[in-house]
């Protein structure tokens, strides 16, 4: 390969941070050198044509989406500090203690026979959309978070393919915060045992919008005996957030066909939060 020269190089950056700034990007450093590197050198006598195709052929950039500010919270996932800054009403430290409370729950005896930890929830805590299960399973369990088998990855797509939103700009949690045995439904004195620190956790994230998975988060959320079904394709409300249930995602893995129901769902929700529908 043909090594270029000084001048070359200064000219070949100038000509690409001229481009850049023409696509609209302006922090970026530029050097006196390449400041003054104004004329094309002898051996690039087809570099001004091709900066010219690069100018009319890039794409304009895409608006940003609307998202809520990502905070992590302390454990395996936290990996930037939290500060003050960052946590102006100190929800992260709110919820870790809260989740320490939940460690050392014990009032349901078959659920804390069964479980290797609690699954708190993960998260925003300053998220303005909540997505509330039933209870954790198998490989929740194992990994002590919400949502990370088969389960939690339609759960992601749904949230970033279907939504257009980061799962990380969200917060994610279930009625019961223990794998249930043989993973059957939680039981109703399982799920008013643990309705305290459900209660407490969208306290402490205050959200503007919770979207219910499946019939047990959402009777169990709403005081309700409706069936899921009946619950689905409407706006409730839980504490002045609006609230949409829908399907969970283990029953949409083994119904596909009620993928379709589930996706009028996200929309109606979407429409709730003013978010745009992604290009298909």
């Amino acid at each position: 390969m043909k090594k270029l020269s000084k001048t070359s190089l200064n000219y070949y950056l100038s000509e690409y941070l001229e481009d850049l700034g023409r696509a609209g990007v302006k922090d970026f450093y530029r050097g006196d050198e390449a400041k003054g590197a104004k004329q094309p050198p002898e051996n690039a006598p087809e570099s001004a044509e091709r900066a010219k195709h690069a100018r009319t052929a890039a794409p304009a950039p895409k608006p940003a989406r609307r998202a809520a500010p990502v905070v992590p919270i302390r454990g395996p996932e936290s990996a930037p500090a939290i500060t003050a800054e960052s946590d102006p009403e100190g929800r992260a430290a709110k919820l870790t203690e809260l989740a320490a409370q939940v460690a050392k729950c014990a009032l349901c005896p078959k659920l804390v026979a069964n479980r290797t930890q609690t699954v708190f929830g993960t998260g925003n805590p300053y998220a303005e959309l909540c997505f509330i299960g039933e209870g954790p399973g198998a490989e929740e369990d194992l990994q002590g978070k919400p949502f990370v088998g088969r389960s939690g990855q339609l759960l992601t797509d749904m949230i970033e393919k279907g939504m257009g939103i980061k799962r990380s700009s969200v917060f994610i949690c279930n009625i019961v915060r223990c794998r249930p045995p043989q993973n059957r439904n939680p039981e109703k004195e399982e799920a008013n045992a643990c309705r305290p620190f459900l209660d407490a956790t969208l306290e402490i994230i205050k959200p503007k919008f919770i979207c219910c998975l499946g019939s047990i988060a959402a009777t169990n959320l709403l005081h309700s005996e409706l069936p899921i079904g009946k619950m689905r394709g409407k706006v409730h409300e839980y504490n002045g957030a609006k609230v949409v249930c829908t399907y969970h995602p283990a029953y949409l893995l083994r119904n596909p066909p009620a993928k379709k129901q589930a996706w009028e769902d996200l929309q109606l929700l979407m429409a709730e939060m003013g978010l745009e529908l992604p290009e298909r």
